[in-house]
């Protein structure tokens, strides 16, 4: 009949039971301490370095520290010749060594000058060192020798077949051992490389015609 239930079923239709699942928050682990330092020290490292770049640029912006400089004066060629290949030569060269600076005291502790013709190293001498105050010149008279330097065989030939006597093209090559003295409590110390071109009359007593300096850090 209808209307009946059914043997064996519920007069209501039950939902299915489904199952509830609850998370709960896991506790964290505690920071190790070793990450901690680590990261103390990032930060620490972080403010030195800004403050260092804070302090450079304070320094610079008192003292604006220059490169002292390499001029040439006067050149004398005293004599020169070439004899089966080599070069013999004495030449006298005036430096003019100047400390741009206002504010900035200037030494130097080693100093070597090379001279150079047609790429060859003809003659080397070293100069005293000394101290330059602020905004000072200070002139070295420097003797270069080349006795018996040997010289490529064009180079030799074009000197013996009179080239010499029309001048010769120099290139004289400095090292400098500088510090800048900021005051009495900071100190800076760097090497300084001077070039310089000259152009001096033939022998005998070959002036200097024309010079042109570099001087960079």
């Amino acid at each position: 009949m209808h209307g009946e239930n059914r043997a064996g079923h519920s007069p209501h239709h039950q939902p299915p039971q489904t199952a509830k699942l609850i998370l709960r928050p896991q506790a964290s682990a505690p920071t190790h301490p070793v990450a901690w330092f680590a990261a103390a020290f990032c930060t620490l490292l972080w403010v030195a370095i800004i403050l260092g770049g804070l302090a450079v640029l304070i320094i610079y912006l008192v003292f604006r520290p220059r490169n002292p400089r390499l001029e040439i004066s006067s050149v004398t060629l005293n004599g020169a010749y070439i004899d089966v290949g080599t070069l013999n030569a004495d030449l006298t060269i005036l430096a003019n060594f100047s400390n741009p600076n206002e504010k900035v005291y200037v030494s130097f502790s080693y100093m070597q000058l090379d001279l150079y013709y047609q790429g060859t190293m003809i003659a080397t001498q070293a100069v005293e060192p000394f101290e330059e105050g602020r905004g000072e010149s200070v002139l070295r008279t420097v003797h270069m020798i080349s006795s018996q330097v040997p010289l490529p065989g064009k180079v030799a030939d074009a000197l013996r077949g009179g080239k010499m006597g029309e001048g010769l093209s120099l290139e004289l090559v400095g090292s400098f051992r500088t510090r800048l003295d900021l005051g009495s409590w900071l100190h800076y110390t760097y090497w300084l490389h001077g070039r310089c071109y000259i152009f001096v009359g033939g022998p005998p007593n070959g002036a200097l015609q024309s010079s042109r300096c570099t001087t960079k850090h």
